[in-house]
């Protein structure tokens, strides 16, 4: 039967891909002749007032003319954009004009996070490829009140999302639209030193009119890429910047923080307090080397981890919001993965994953008392190493952990590398030791590649995890192809595996139609359909482990940004050893099930957004209906609310035909002043143990990227193992003070 189903699998993704390359139109080539704009220098300073009234910026030429990306590739868009730059010996400075017919009334935003969602926001989008490599690029980008989101990009592949720079932006919203004037000091940008008059750094800018979800760009891109896709990139000329000298950024904190625990019916409560120092230093040595000291790190500020009721046979990813660990994070941070659309298949190998640092397996912090992260890259590599010394805790031994990342850039985007780790404990170390590659084979199509060997060296444990990821995406299609090999013994104690003994076959194809037989084409912008077959063995055993063949016939993608789809799924299951998901005990054998599966989006930018995923049939020996369901609220920009539940209803299900129903409920608020001054929280409740537990968060920017907090955290258990305890419940309140220097 799996035989088969193999065949049916290939022959249809080959049917589907040979259908849409039929229907496939090249994916254009970067213009030879790039769109310039040229800088003015400027001999004072600006006032950064979001309303470009200084004469200097009159001096400017602006850039207007912009192209659609979204929904019309291509075509000119429908609303005027302006782009001046000016500099001086300080500052680069950036004025965006962002007309609409509608004024103020058009301009959509949900929240007021750094970072935000951008799919959520009107924004602008400024990408600089300072090195004029067409390959990386700094980000930076605003929403039209004036909230900031950075990030660095490279190969338009991987991203280090949670960079924040240090550099200023105002905004101003009228009747006639919103203008951005923005400040990023030199030293917050590293470019070579100047050996001519003058430089030219690649440059795009894009902007998105969220009211109609349309995209557009400075210097134009294929859809299925981004505007950090440099080679697409216009150029910013005449920038005389000062010579890059060494800059030192120093980022010292002071916290102080009471805890107090008690345990119901087995103690009196107890009480705790502290007083705590340490901090960052960030040495920018040259435009291409940075070294970053730690010492007593501390993460109290952190945004808290959203549980998951994970009721399949995979681990639970869970991402990294530590901002020490986030830096750089695209360096050593290599993978194959998921996208978010699920292209890719569900196997995830994360060689190195930071939160295994300083953090138990429940996700609760762990001192760390230092260390230290150099990173150089250039055009033609890329090195970096890490080191982290992670003290004593709760009967835990210290522990050494250390990642060495090396790779090699040539031709165009493609590149290979290797990977070092190895965790240290007295008695006992873990070493993985990788191989890795990325090979673009032309603008649509690419190769994802790594091979890992892991040493236990107190078991004498050996292990092979390797991973290979074909990828081909047009503006009509995405079809991927998934192997995956790994051994029993593969233990990658400083990386992540989704799934261990395992040989995976997850290809899979999703199809876009825009064409004229699209119906109601005023609201839809594709056609969708896809399928994700999924095919695993047991690696030590060669035997059949799992297939599921999910088929999305009905997918819709509006121009508002939301969606609708529907789907089935077979799976066949062979269970050798027998698992518990959510506490349902599920015996060995063999079973096939079949469920049908729902999701829907509305508008992201609207005042009420809702996205809701339902999955009902059986399920292994019984039923299962899981529905999860999010609702956002935010009357104005300034508050926002968000509530999710996460639902999962067993009938007769396991050994024990187990009929019952675990809940999950999430629900978020912010509050803002403005983006420098909010307030935050989130309150968990989870009844597959009875826990709940809250986290409220007040954050001050009283300079740039320097914070007073105050935080207080609670968190409940009502099922405990351990008798006679009923319950436990723990209170901590923190007060933390940072303030950020740059020299």
């Amino acid at each position: 039967m799996m035989s088969l189903l193999r065949i049916f699998t290939i022959s249809l993704l080959i049917g589907i891909a040979t259908v849409a390359r039929a229907q496939d139109a090249d994916i254009f080539k970067p213009n030879p002749v790039r769109r310039q704009l040229k800088a003015v220098e400027i001999f004072n300073n600006i006032r950064i007032d979001g309303l470009l009234s200084e004469a200097e910026w009159a001096l400017a030429p602006g850039a207007s003319e912009f192209i659609q990306a979204e929904p019309y590739q291509g075509q000119p868009s429908r609303f005027v954009t302006i782009v001046k730059v000016l500099y001086n010996q300080k500052y680069l400075y950036i004025g965006v004009i962002c007309k609409d017919p509608q004024g103020k009334h058009a301009i959509m935003a949900t929240d007021f996070a750094r970072d935000f969602e951008f799919t959520k926001h009107d924004l602008v989008n400024l990408s600089f490829d300072t090195f004029n490599d067409q390959r990386n690029a700094i980000v930076f980008a605003t929403n039209a009140y004036g909230v900031q989101r950075d990030l660095l990009s490279f190969d338009d592949l991987y991203y280090d999302v949670d960079w924040n720079g240090l550099w200023n932006v105002r905004t101003t919203r009228s009747d006639s639209g919103w203008v951005a004037e923005i400040a990023i000091p030199w030293k917050t940008l590293r470019y070579p030193k100047c050996t001519d008059t003058s430089q030219r750094w690649g440059f795009n800018v894009y902007r998105n009119r969220r009211l109609t979800n349309e995209i557009s760009s400075f210097s134009p891109y294929p859809r299925i890429f981004t505007a950090t896709h440099m080679n697409y990139a216009g150029l910013l000329t005449n920038l005389k910047p000062p010579p890059p000298s060494p800059n030192i950024i120093v980022d010292p904190y002071i916290l102080a923080s009471g805890d107090h625990y008690t345990n119901f019916g087995a103690s009196v409560p107890s009480h705790t307090s502290s007083l705590k120092y340490g901090g960052d230093l960030k040495w920018a040595i040259t435009p291409n080397a940075v070294l970053d000291l730690t010492a007593n790190t501390d993460f109290a500020q952190a945004d808290v981890d959203q549980e998951v009721n994970n009721t399949t046979r995979f681990n639970v990813f869970y991402p990294e919001k530590r901002q020490f660990f986030l830096e750089n994070a695209s360096l050593f941070g290599v993978q194959v993965t998921m996208n978010g659309d699920q292209a890719g298949g569900s196997m995830r190998y994360q060689p190195f994953n930071s939160r295994n640092i300083g953090l138990d397996t429940s996700g609760n912090p762990i001192p760390i008392v230092g260390g230290g992260r150099f990173v150089y890259r250039s055009l033609s590599m890329n090195y970096g190493a890490m080191a982290i010394r992670q003290q004593a805790y709760n009967g835990s031994q210290a522990t050494n952990f250390f990642v060495g990342r090396f790779s090699k850039n040539f031709g165009s985007q493609n590149r290979v590398g290797g990977l070092v780790t190895l965790k240290e404990q007295p008695g006992a170390s873990n070493i993985e030791t990788t191989i890795d590659g990325f090979f673009r084979f032309s603008e649509s199509s690419s190769l994802n590649a790594m091979a890992t060997q892991s040493t236990t060296t107190n078991t004498g444990a050996r292990g092979f995890g390797g991973i290979l990821q074909f990828f081909d995406n047009t503006n009509y299609h995405e079809f991927w192809w998934t192997e995956s090999f790994i051994t029993k013994n593969f233990d990658p104690q400083m990386g992540f595996i989704s799934r261990s003994d395992v040989i995976a076959t997850t290809p899979g194809m999703n199809f876009f139609y825009r064409g004229n037989l699209l119906p109601f084409k005023k609201f839809l912008l594709s056609y969708g359909p896809g399928i994700l077959p999924e095919l695993y063995f047991t690696a030590s055993t060669g035997k059949f482990s799992e297939a599921d063949l999910p088929v999305f016939p009905v997918w819709f993608n509006f121009k508002n940004g939301g969606f609708f789809g529907y789907g089935f799924n077979a799976i066949w299951q062979n269970l050798s050893a027998g698992f518990s998901p959510l506490n349902v005990n599920i015996g060995q054998g063999s079973y096939h099930y079949f469920n049908q599966q729902i999701y829907f989006q509305t508008d992201p930018s609207k005042i009420v957004n809702t996205i809701i995923s339902l999955s009902n049939g059986t399920y292994f020996n019984g039923r299962l209906f899981t529905g999860d369901y999010k609702i956002q609220f935010a009357p104005i920009p300034y508050i926002s609310f968000l509530g999710e539940l996460n639902q999962n209803y067993f009938q007769g299900v396991g050994i024990n035909k187990t009929t019952k129903s675990v809940n999950l409920y999430i629900f978020q608020g912010r509050f803002a002043l403005n983006p420098r001054v909010q307030f935050t929280g989130i309150y968990q409740k989870n009844s597959l143990n009875n826990s709940n537990g809250y986290n409220l968060r007040m954050a001050l920017e009283f300079a740039p990227l320097s914070y007073l907090y105050l935080i207080y955290n609670r968190g409940v258990n009502t099922q405990l193992a351990t008798a006679p305890v009923q319950a436990q419940v723990e209170d901590h309140l923190i007060f933390k003070l940072s303030f950020l220097q740059q020299f």
